[in-house]
């Protein structure tokens, strides 16, 4: 081989790596702030202000033009620097109590769109409803720096306990017991039952049946005193051998709704605190050849997934788990910045989802292609203080 084929094999074996190099060295800068700034025209600070948000009087115009030429460039923040200006780690810890629960998906849904409006990030553990699992989470967040904390579906401790054992902001979703402390967001249950019966008693029934969840839950304990609220602003008396107790579960629902039925005058609507026993109240309906909705009308509660393809499908009041997300992280992000020193009470309302079992017109129903039923939903109507006897 003479010397020139040496020279080629020698320059064909180091290509690979000149390319490599002149490929790093040729890559673009990501744009700068100075120059988002410099192609809207205004001053560093101002395009600063704008792109974190901050609580600083721009003109709309200025602000547009900002966002345009932050667009344009595709500029993106440098998260790192800036919680290292902020100190802070632009990341919160959500505990929840156990992820099999139907609705701490769709509540941490929520919670994280709203974190992304702010450039956080979040870390989820699941605590299986033992403290000492709760406790080791709540150390682990600690040790990793995190701005706050959201517990959702926790009851283990109260929040005078979890204050003990983090120094960060914090706050509660959906707690099942105590569930209107401080920096709680909880589900409007009491409005939420108000409103279904008054939905069963404007379709003319008077004799309304109530089959309840466990003993000692909060939504046990508001579903029902919304139940015998909305009875009395009708001046209807209340008929215990009308409330029954269930658990939850399809089963109790199906042997409430037996009891309801040996009653020498049975109820012509039933509400239930949940789907699941309202599914049970169904089949013991048909079981015993009543037809619902014209021989008794059926609600529930939560709008479970599978209410929209039971036959018939399912009159029920929505859990707002999502809007429960948006409001608590809103919350904790107004906590982190200083803008509240604590979060007040705060219930959040869900809406009446009004399909077949209830009875109404169906002139009324529109199609709902992701729940493949007949539908109307109806927002929940505030309720005059006065009605309280306020």
């Amino acid at each position: 081989m003479g010397p020139f084929d040496k020279r080629k094999r020698l320059l064909l074996y180091c290509r690979p790596s000149l390319l490599l190099c002149v490929g790093i060295l040729i890559q673009p800068v990501p744009p700068l702030l100075t120059d988002v700034a410099k192609a809207a025209g205004v001053s560093i600070a101002t395009a600063s202000r704008i792109l974190t948000g901050a609580d600083y009087p721009v003109t709309e115009r200025t602000r547009q033009k900002v966002l345009k030429a932050s667009a344009a460039l595709g500029y993106r923040p440098n998260l790192i620097a800036r919680s290292l200006r902020r100190e802070q780690t632009l990341t919160i810890g959500i505990i929840v109590e156990n992820f099999l629960s139907p609705f701490i998906p769709p509540i941490i849904r929520g919670i994280q769109e709203r974190l992304r409006q702010y450039d956080y990030f979040s870390i989820v553990l699941d605590s299986n409803w033992d403290p000492v699992l709760e406790a080791d989470a709540i150390e682990r967040l600690r040790m990793r720096q995190i701005d706050g904390i959201i517990f959702v579906e926790s009851y283990l401790r109260s929040s005078e306990e979890v204050a003990a054992l983090i120094d960060k902001p914090h706050l509660f979703v959906h707690r099942l017991f105590h569930s209107l402390g401080a920096n709680s967001i909880a589900p409007d249950d009491r409005t939420g039952a108000r409103v279904a019966v008054r939905h069963l008693l404007q379709l003319g029934h008077r004799r309304i049946a109530f089959v309840n969840g466990l003993e000692g839950w909060d939504a046990t304990i508001n579903r029902q005193a919304g139940y015998k609220e909305e009875l009395a602003v009708w001046n209807i008396a209340l008929d215990p051998a009308l409330i029954c107790q269930g658990d939850w579960q399809v089963q109790s629902g199906y042997v409430a709704a037996q009891e309801l039925f040996r009653l020498e005058e049975r109820p012509t609507a039933v509400f239930a605190a949940n789907d699941l026993m309202a599914l049970g109240v169904i089949y013991a309906a048909q079981e015993v050849g009543l037809r619902v909705p014209s021989d008794l009308a059926i609600v529930g509660y939560d709008d479970r997934d599978f209410a929209g393809f039971v036959r018939p499908a399912l009159t029920t009041v929505q859990m707002p788990c999502e809007k429960m997300g948006h409001v608590a992280a809103e919350s904790l992000m107004r906590l982190i910045r200083g803008e509240l020193d604590m979060v007040e009470p705060t219930l959040v309302q869900g809406e009446l989802v009004v399909r077949q079992s209830c009875g109404a017109n169906p002139g009324q129903w529109q199609f709902e292609p992701e729940r493949a039923s007949l539908t109307r939903r109806h927002r929940l109507a505030p309720i005059a203080a006065n009605e309280f006897g306020a």
